[in-house]
């Protein structure tokens, strides 16, 4: 983020790929780390069994059994997880560092919506119906997901996370502390993300493609084993979805909470 031309870069980098890697950046990488830490306890504990979530705030603990499958899959993903929103449910010693690193993240993000509304071609920006980076003012909806991968013995055919895209706006993804993100190129292949401790991951979500009319893709990836015939470590990410206020007209078709509340639909998240 140091580079003179770093804004141009990553909004390139969103345009080609739907993917941009950064460094330099703000976020504190030593919080982010003692949150994996303190979060790995309380996965490992049973305490994480009194955060049982909310069906109709979705805040709290999703175990094993609860866990979500990809669109169009009929398998679970082996994984479990924490939904944090500040004014959810949350452990109280584990609050404070989650809360700082959601604000961060969170104004973090709204440079980088200014970033991406700068430079998009005339056409594109003419069709956004607000500044982007005004989408996510008092919104109550960005989710920050505190996600726990258990480890996973060589040669047990287990999903990690299925091949997906993301719903919300921007996903703010920290160094993660294991490898096994992949995208999926636009030749078909699957391209292994370098695991880096100091650098931060960026992807357009579903409603950044809409609201672009498609200029910024939403981009297939996926959590896998590095090598399906050795042991996989258990390993901890947090991203942050960035989500609209719900009133937000994404496009001609859509705001955001309409096109929220149809893909949870699809995903069996909640009930019709």
């Amino acid at each position: 983020m140091r580079s003179k031309d770093s804004d141009q870069a990553f909004v390139r980098s969103l345009h080609d790929y739907g993917f941009a890697a950064l460094t330099d950046h703000p976020l504190d990488m030593t919080r982010v780390h003692q949150i994996y830490d303190d979060w790995q306890a309380f996965f490992d504990s049973k305490e994480k069994f009194e955060f049982q979530f909310n069906k109709d705030t979705q805040d709290g603990y999703f175990g094993l059994a609860d866990a979500e499958s990809a669109k169009g899959s009929a398998v679970q993903d082996f994984k479990e997880y924490f939904h944090f929103y500040p004014a959810g449910r949350c452990p109280s010693d584990l609050r404070a560092d989650l809360l700082t690193y959601y604000h961060a993240a969170e104004d973090f993000a709204k440079t980088l919506l200014t970033w991406v509304e700068r430079h998009s071609p005339t056409d594109v920006c003419d069709g956004y119906l607000e500044p982007l980076s005004s989408m996510i003012d008092a919104s109550q909806s960005s989710l920050l997901r505190i996600l726990h991968y258990p480890a996973v013995r060589a040669g047990t055919d287990l999903p990690r996370a299925s091949a997906h895209e993301d719903i919300n706006l921007l996903t703010i993804l920290p160094a993660s502390n294991g490898p096994g993100l992949e995208i999926l190129g636009k030749n078909g292949e699957w391209l292994r993300i370098e695991d880096r401790d100091d650098q931060v991951l960026v992807n357009t979500g579903d409603m950044l493609a809409e609201a672009s009319n498609g200029y910024f893709p939403s981009t297939t990836h996926r959590v896998a084993s590095e090598n399906p015939e050795l042991d996989a470590d258990s390993r901890m990410s947090m991203p942050l979805f960035l989500h609209p206020r719900p009133d937000v007209q994404l496009s001609r078709r859509y705001t955001a909470g309409d096109y929220l509340h149809e893909r949870l639909l699809e995903l069996g998240v909640i009930d019709a």
